[in-house]
C-alpha cells in the first residue's frame, strides 16, 4: 500500500514542509513584559499577565511562560534587554520558539498572535514588530542614516515585538564574544533595532500590520493581535499642585531668552516655583545658590536644590520638581497624570520614590532626605547630576522609574507615529521651533484637538 505522503505531488509536500516549519503553539512562546520594580509597575504588570492566561484558559493547549523583566536580574542596566539574551538563549532556546516582548499597556490577543507567528518559518532569524521611522536626521539618534533617515525600521514597543529563537541564539553569542560597551541608552527601541541590523550584516525589521496601538475599544482595532488597554487602575486622589514644589536651573545667559519662555507657558499653572542661578535677578526673581554654572553637568547646582527643599527656606511638599529651562512641560499632566499614578507606591515601604527622565526629575521628599542623609555626592560641581543621582539611589536600593510620557527632546525628533498614541507631558529644547507653539499644540491643558481622541477616554478616568 502507497504511504499517504506517496500520493501527495510535490507541491503539496512542500506545503506540509513549510507548514512544519512554521507551526506554533503557546508553548513555544515566550512572553517577556518590560515592567519595572516599584509596586504600582508591578501590579500593571501582573494585570497583564492574569489576561494573558485568562486567555489561554480557553485553549487545550498548555499555558505560555510570562516573564517580568524587572524581576529576571538584580543588574538594573538589563532593562535594556541585549545584556539579558545570553540568559534568554540558555534557558529556553531548546524549547522555544518566539520571544515576544510586551509593555504594560499592551494588550494582546493570543489567538491572533498565534495565527501572525504561524506565517513565519521559526527555523530562520525574524524581528518583528510594528515598524517606525524617522523623518529627519535627530540627536537622540545619534544622526543615524542622515541622508535619508526614514529608511531605518524600528519597533514601536507599545504594540509588541518579537525575535525567532534562531535570532536570539546568535545575538546571545555576540554579546557573550564582543561584551556591550556601556548600559548607557537613550532610545531603547532604536538601539535595539540598530544592534540587531548589525551594519546590514543581521535582519531588518518586518512589519507586522496586525501588531498594532489601536485602543482595543476602537472599531480600526479589529484586525489587531495587539492593542493598548483602555483600562488604569485608580489608586488615591491626584496629586495638588500645591504638594509640589518646582525647582527651574537656570543661568544668567539665559535669563532673557528661555526664562520668559517658561513665563509665558506653564509658570502659571505651578504654585510653588523658584528659579536657581549663577546670578540673583530680582525682576525675575532667581536665587543663587552659591554654585557656579558649569557647561556639562550640574550635579553642584542639582544637591544645592534638594538641600534647600528640605530646609525652612521653602514651603514643605510632598514632591521637587527639579527641571531645565528650556524644558516645556503639561503641568497639570506632571501634577495629575503621572505623579497620580504613584500613591499606590507605598513610600514608607520603598521609603522613597524617584522618577529620573533626562533633564526632568521628580523626588519624593522622603527620597531626598534619604540622598542627602547618605552622605552621597557629586565628585565635581559639573558632573553629570542624572548619572550621579541615578548611581545614589541605585546604591540606596531604592528603584528608578521611567516614563516614555516624558521626552528629552523636541516633537519633531521623535516619530508621529510613537507620539500618535501618547498625551505627552514634556519636551526639551528650543532649538529651531517657537517653543510657545511647541507649547500650545502639544502641551496646553484644555487643547485636545491634536491629542488622539481614541485615548482621550482613558486619560480623563485616570485623572
Amino acid at each position: 500500500m502507497l504511504s499517504v505522503y506517496s500520493k501527495l505531488s510535490a507541491g503539496s509536500l512542500d506545503a506540509i514542509s513549510r507548514m512544519h516549519m512554521c507551526v506554533t503553539d503557546l508553548r513555544e512562546i515566550v512572553f517577556v513584559i518590560q515592567s519595572q520594580s516599584n509596586s504600582y509597575h508591578v501590579r500593571q504588570a501582573e494585570r497583564r499577565r492574569e489576561d494573558l492566561l485568562q486567555q489561554t484558559q480557553s485553549l487545550t493547549q498548555p499555558p505560555p511562560l510570562v516573564l517580568f523583566l524587572h524581576s529576571l536580574t538584580d543588574n538594573e542596566g538589563d532593562w535594556s534587554i541585549l545584556p539579558l539574551l545570553p540568559y534568554f538563549s540558555l534557558s529556553f532556546g531548546k524549547n522555544s520558539s518566539w520571544l515576544v516582548f510586551l509593555e504594560e499597556e499592551t494588550k494582546v490577543k493570543v489567538t491572533k498572535l498565534l495565527q501572525i507567528l504561524r506565517k513565519f518559518d521559526r527555523r530562520k532569524e525574524w524581528f518583528l514588530g510594528k515598524p517606525l521611522h524617522d523623518e529627519e536626521s535627530t540627536i537622540i539618534h545619534h544622526y543615524a542614516f542622515a541622508e535619508n533617515p526614514s529608511i531605518f525600521k524600528y519597533p514601536d514597543f507599545s504594540a509588541a515585538w518579537a525575535l525567532s529563537f534562531p535570532l536570539v541564539d546568535r545575538l546571545a553569542n555576540k554579546v557573550k564574544d564582543d561584551p556591550l560597551k556601556s548600559d548607557f541608552t537613550i532610545d531603547l527601541k532604536h538601539e535595539v533595532a540598530l544592534y540587531i541590523w548589525e551594519n546590514g550584516q543581521g535582519p531588518r525589521l518586518t512589519g507586522v500590520p496586525e501588531l498594532c496601538t489601536e485602543s482595543e475599544a476602537s472599531q480600526a482595532a479589529q484586525h489587531c493581535a495587539t492593542t493598548l488597554s483602555n483600562l488604569s487602575p485608580l489608586c488615591g486622589d491626584p496629586v495638588k499642585k500645591e504638594e509640589i514644589f518646582v525647582a527651574v536651573k537656570t543661568c544668567k545667559k539665559f535669563h532673557n531668552e528661555r526664562v520668559p519662555v517658561v513665563k509665558k507657558t506653564w509658570e502659571r499653572d505651578a504654585s510653588l516655583l523658584e528659579y536657581y542661578s549663577d546670578h540673583a535677578d530680582p525682576t525675575i526673581p532667581t536665587i543663587d545658590l552659591g554654585v557656579p554654572n558649569t557647561e556639562r553637568g550640574h550635579c553642584g547646582k542639582t544637591f544645592a536644590i534638594m538641600k534647600r527643599y528640605v530646609s525652612e527656606a521653602v514651603p514643605k511638599t510632598s514632591w521637587l520638581l527639579v527641571v531645565d529651562d528650556d524644558t516645556l512641560i503639561r503641568t497639570e499632566g506632571y501634577s495629575r497624570i503621572q505623579i497620580s499614578s504613584y500613591p499606590c507606591v507605598s513610600l514608607s515601604y520603598f521609603l522613597s520614590l524617584y522618577i529620573l527622565f533626562i533633564l526632568l526629575m521628580v523626588f519624593s521628599r522622603t527620597a531626598v532626605m534619604k540622598l542627602l542623609a547618605s552622605g552621597c555626592k557629586c565628585y565635581s560641581d559639573d558632573a553629570p547630576d542624572d548619572m550621579v543621582l541615578g548611581m545614589c539611589f541605585n546604591a540606596l536600593g531604592l528603584p528608578v522609574t521611567h516614563s516614555p510620557l516624558f521626552h528629552q527632546a523636541r516633537p519633531e525628533d521623535y516619530s508621529r507615529e510613537f507620539l500618535n498614541h501618547q498625551v505627552p507631558i514634556s519636551f526639551h529644547k528650543h532649538w529651531n521651533i517657537d517653543p510657545i507653539a511647541v507649547f500650545n499644540r502639544w502641551l496646553k491643558d484644555g487643547l485636545t484637538s491634536e491629542i488622539p481622541q481614541k485615548f482621550m477616554k482613558s486619560t480623563k478616568e485616570e485623572l
